[in-house]
């Protein structure tokens, strides 16, 4: 069986009162949340396994609304549920192959669409935590369209074929999460010197565990806060880089 790899209570945490509203897009529902003046550059957000509708990846949308873009997050799972802290871990492997993170393209591009006509979107970029985080990976290496991406705590394994990156993308880790290994990240980081040919970044940080960087102020501690936050910083510097 496996470990849960979650080391806080996903069940006890603050509730969130969303900025946004949610939308449908053809066969997609989505959360979005736009600033108060226009703008032609977006991102998108893709949730982790608890999906779209969990509060602490809406407060994220919200927050890097605030930055000014146009933010989505999709429901990736299509209206299927979403993992629930209730469900067995023993599970998990086949709850996962029917929710494979490399298959997102065909909605990754009816957002894109959706952005670039209804929104005006020009330049968008993309973020994902976990499960999102492996999804991201995976659309830096196939969709010229984003302009940059920040993948966190999410790895894609066993493939020759994830180091040819398009567009400049950003890797966040904790060092404590027991999801993904240090030797991992070690590869990762060797195999990027040796075949990325756009800007890339890899950062692991001090005592923080899977999940670390979603969580919402009051349900941050003390220890732990200075990491959070400079990992949220890092992430929308990266953005605002490039997008």
């Amino acid at each position: 069986q496996m470990a849960d790899p979650f080391l806080y209570d996903t069940g006890r945490r603050s509730q969130y009162g969303c900025l946004g509203h949610e939308v449908q897009i053809e066969h997609i529902k989505a959360y979005v949340c736009r600033p108060s003046f226009f703008t032609d550059k977006a991102v998108i957000v893709i949730h982790d396994i608890f999906g779209w509708l969990f509060p602490d990846t809406r407060y994220i949308v919200d927050l890097i609304a605030g930055h000014g873009y146009i933010t989505i997050c999709p429901d990736f799972f299509k209206g299927t549920d979403p993992w629930k802290t209730t469900d067995h871990w023993a599970d998990f492997a086949d709850w996962m192959k029917n929710h494979d993170p490399t298959k997102v393209d065909k909605e990754a591009d009816v957002v894109l669409k959706y952005l670039k006509e209804q929104c005006g979107a020009k330049k968008i970029g993309i973020v994902g935590f976990s499960w999102g985080g492996m999804a991201v990976h995976h659309l830096m290496l196939k969709n010229p369209q984003l302009t940059a991406g920040v993948s966190l705590y999410g790895i894609i394994r066993d493939s020759e074929e994830r180091y040819n990156l398009l567009n400049p993308t950003f890797f966040i880790f904790g060092e404590r999460d027991h999801t993904i290994s240090y030797d991992q990240i070690t590869l990762l980081e060797e195999k990027l010197k040796q075949y990325c040919k756009v800007a890339y970044k890899i950062k692991v940080y001090p005592g923080q565990v899977h999940g670390f960087a979603q969580l919402k102020p009051e349900d941050m501690k003390p220890d732990d806060k200075p990491y959070i936050e400079e990992a949220r910083k890092d992430m929308i510097d990266w953005i605002k880089m490039f997008v």
